[in-house]
């Protein structure tokens, strides 16, 4: 199958190209690079050892996309595309609705003139309501604390609206929870820009000595030991996941979410502890006051994965943990090591 994959090159994106080249697929890639490097392509293109497309390109630019459909009959979109810093948002809010809501009403009018009716959207388990009860399965009630899940609560709204209407359309909404981990390679693997947003970017870059000490926000919730608890998975399994959902995008019709999760929650101090055992390091750390809007434990209930996509995690904490340290250690700044 020939596939879009737009932002392609950031850390899910470009794990899941991997995948889909691995897999036999043909893939075009459409990423602006504001949050992603070229250096991902160039090891996506070694590691697999194929060749494909890329236009740097921002996807509001409806002239440009329009271009690139012009030049590929695509079977499916999977999109990725979109700004993803939780924390940014909330002080960046016209920013976050004008790419991420933006970006996707403009691809699912070019995808309609274009008459592809298949897309995978690249949700966010922020799009549930705080506070419901876990695990977490895909009738729970909806509604985000920042807008950045707002902006994927709209997303997903939008693309139910389009197969509503076009009701030959086939959506799948994959609602991601903590993606973590590296291709076992080293070759790509998270590098985000500044000061990381994400727990284990942090972690590794301790370790390698790059901050002084982890902060770890939180040590009085209602959990094991008193750390918030989050369900994290590998992004290879993430990307054996969209590969899945390739595979029942093209046999359905309609829209489904579907959670891609490993239904097991981990503490912080789990994810520093494992780290620190599987891959002989130290990571120094201290306790800071919570965050605003933090909550004691979010985990998936990933049933629906499993009976519709026949698709279930696999890799272990062990695994994430060695992966993330991998990648880390043997590129110290990320893709700027070429």
């Amino acid at each position: 199958m020939k596939v879009l994959v737009t932002g392609g090159a950031g850390y899910i994106g470009s794990h899941t190209c991997l995948e889909l080249l691995r897999q036999g697929h043909d893939i075009v890639v459409a990423d602006s690079l504001y949050n992603a490097k070229p250096e991902a392509l160039k090891r996506i293109r070694e590691l697999s050892k194929r060749d494909f497309q890329f236009y740097e390109i921002d996807i509001r630019n409806e002239a440009e996309l329009e271009r690139v459909f012009a030049e590929h009959a695509f079977d499916c979109v999977i999109h990725f595309a979109g700004l993803k810093a939780v924390g940014e948002s909330v002080g960046l809010p016209l920013k976050y609705y004008d790419n991420n809501v933006g970006s996707t009403i403009t691809l699912c009018r070019v995808m309609k003139n274009n008459k592809v009716k298949r897309i995978i959207f690249s949700s966010s388990a922020t799009v549930y309501r705080p506070g419901v009860l876990m695990p977490v399965d895909e009738t729970a009630e909806l509604g985000c604390s920042s807008p950045y899940g707002w902006t994927k609560f709209m997303c997903e709204q939008i693309l139910r609206d389009v197969v509503t209407a076009y009701p030959d359309w086939s959506v799948v909404l994959l609602r991601y929870f903590n993606p973590i981990g590296a291709d076992p390679s080293g070759r790509i693997g998270e590098d985000p820009t500044g000061i990381p947003n994400n727990l284990l970017p942090f972690v590794t870059q301790t370790a390698l000595g790059r901050h002084d000490k982890l902060q770890i926000f939180g040590n009085d919730y209602a959990t094991h030991d008193g750390t918030g608890v989050r369900d994290y998975i590998h992004v290879a399994d993430l990307a054996d996941g969209h590969v899945a959902a390739l595979q029942f995008v093209m046999n359905h019709k309609g829209c489904e979410a579907i959670n891609l999760g490993t239904g097991i929650g981990y503490s912080v101090l789990d994810i520093v502890n494992t780290f620190e055992e599987v891959n002989k390091v130290k990571v120094p750390y201290v306790i800071s006051p919570r965050r605003p809007g933090d909550v004691d434990a979010v985990y998936a209930k990933p049933d629906k994965a499993k009976k519709l996509l026949g698709w279930e995690a696999k890799r272990t904490l062990d695994d994430m943990c060695r992966d993330s340290w991998h990648w880390q250690s043997n590129n110290p700044q990320g893709y700027q090591e070429g």
